[in-house]
């Protein structure tokens, strides 16, 4: 299995450290170190805080799009690791070192509190490629945060980056350097107040303040309409947020996500926007192209059709100091290309 997850014990915390370079993906072998990790650790009595970490420049970027198939099912699966993060009777603390991105905030999500470096990204992409996030990521962000801030960070997929995550309250505290050993010192800080855990599942305080704000979603739906017509995933999501919302069980609401993913799953626009998200990565690998392959010198470009993207590539050109030259069938279309 690829990846692993180094266990190493700091005074009475475990540390666990993500090993999957270069971005630490959820691989099938950091799932099942999470779960062996956690397993050691609430079984070892002289433990008594739990801290997650990655190694590298990433916490945890996403699930790993090598493993989408058969290579997914091997090793603990992704709910099983969260289940056991999330029912452990021991404070477990995220140290997020580095980017936090869909299956990654999820994890940190299931942690009782979240330690980040400032310069640390968060987010859940999985708009992006015409899916929603599907380990409870539209069920205890909105808890969190509100549904008001958590559907435009989840339907938009764009990240967030540190600071402003601890203004919208998605992680406890926010440092410049040394985020594991924050991390540890607030897991001795959570020592002297009694270990105390604090389970995203079972805060009902923003879903309470958000059913008393009765247009919410009429104007999130009619938003969307504006926004994302014609998308398939955004409205999927949507209808998660609200079942964060206005259901009292937390398992009723995760169920409601699982049928949505699965919608997601087997619907054309997901298969479409994955092809894209490969093909403009292939794109980047030309063949033959090295890295110290010497440039060009362009000193003269030419623009055939002086459209506005036309002129604004002739634009470009002329930005640069290279000089360009404008053609265009029409002499009208010409003109307004040179303006």
């Amino acid at each position: 299995m690829k990846g692993s997850v180094h266990y190493e014990v700091r005074g009475a915390s475990a540390l666990l450290s993500i090993d999957n370079p270069p971005v630490n993906p959820l691989s099938s072998g950091v799932r099942q170190g999470l779960f062996d990790g956690m397993t050691q650790a609430l079984a070892d009595d002289d433990i008594k805080t739990i801290v997650v970490t990655g190694l590298n420049r990433a916490f945890i970027a996403g699930a790993d799009i090598s493993e989408f198939g058969a290579a997914a099912s091997e090793g603990a699966g992704l709910n099983q690791v969260l289940d056991l993060m999330e029912s452990s009777t021991k404070p477990v603390i995220a140290a997020i070192n580095g980017t936090a991105f869909g299956g990654g905030l999820e994890v940190a999500l299931c942690c009782d509190y979240r330690v980040a470096l400032a310069t640390a990204p968060l987010g859940l992409p999985e708009v992006k490629l015409g899916l929603l996030p599907g380990a409870g990521g539209t069920q205890r962000l909105p808890r969190l945060i509100g549904a008001e801030a958590a559907i435009p960070m989840i339907i938009s997929g764009n990240p967030v980056p540190a600071p402003a995550a601890l203004k919208m309250g998605i992680v406890d505290q926010v440092v410049d350097d040394n985020v594991v050993e924050a991390a540890l010192a607030f897991a001795a800080d959570l020592l002297t107040q009694g270990s105390p855990t604090r389970k995203i599942r079972d805060l009902s305080d923003r879903a309470i303040a958000d059913r008393n704000q009765p247009d919410l979603f009429t104007k999130a739906a009619a938003n969307l309409d504006k926004t994302h017509r014609g998308q398939f995933a955004p409205a999927q999501i949507l209808k998660c947020i609200e079942a964060a919302v206005t259901l009292d069980d937390f398992e009723a609401g995760m169920a409601v996500e699982r049928t949505c993913f699965a919608a997601c799953l087997g619907d054309p626009q997901r298969e479409a926007l994955i092809h894209i998200f490969f093909a403009e990565r292939a794109a980047n690998k030309i063949p033959g192209l090295s890295k110290d392959m010497p440039l060009i010198d362009v000193q003269k470009a030419a623009v055939i059709g002086a459209g506005t993207m036309g002129g604004g590539i002739a634009m470009c050109f002329a930005n640069a100091g290279i000089a360009v030259q404008l053609h265009d069938n029409d002499p009208e279309g010409l003109k307004r290309g040179l303006k």
